[in-house]
């Protein structure tokens, strides 16, 4: 299982979870007020470690496009049209600085990068 999807069942999860803990504090039941507590606890601590997982990925993969020989801005008529793009140059990533991957990495404009210069 992928780390989204898996971030996203235990977001599922710990919602759910929260819903039945309000449902038994209203109702008064300790036992199992209880019991989801310490079940939203590890489900909480789980998405931590999920996120922390994703951080390192995205940063090893930042890395790894830094260190592509080449990097440029791409113009609007270029992300128009980016199908040609990709077929007139070759080992060419796309990042753009909405995603998690541009995020991660700081860009503010899509941001081509490739092995050569393009």
């Amino acid at each position: 299982m992928n780390l989204k999807l898996e971030l996203q069942t235990l977001n599922d999860k710990l919602d759910k979870f929260r819903r039945k803990l309000a449902a038994a504090e209203a109702r008064g039941d300790a036992t199992i007020v209880l019991q989801f507590k310490k079940e939203v606890a590890t489900v909480t601590k789980r998405i931590a470690s999920i996120k922390g997982q994703q951080t390192r990925q995205f940063s090893q993969e930042g890395v790894a496009l830094k260190a592509l020989g080449f990097k440029r801005v791409l113009t609007k008529a270029e992300q128009a049209d980016m199908g040609k793009l990709n077929k007139s140059v070759k080992g060419l990533v796309v990042v753009h600085p909405l995603t998690a991957l541009g995020r991660e990495m700081g860009i503010k404009d899509v941001t081509g990068f490739a092995p050569a210069k393009f």
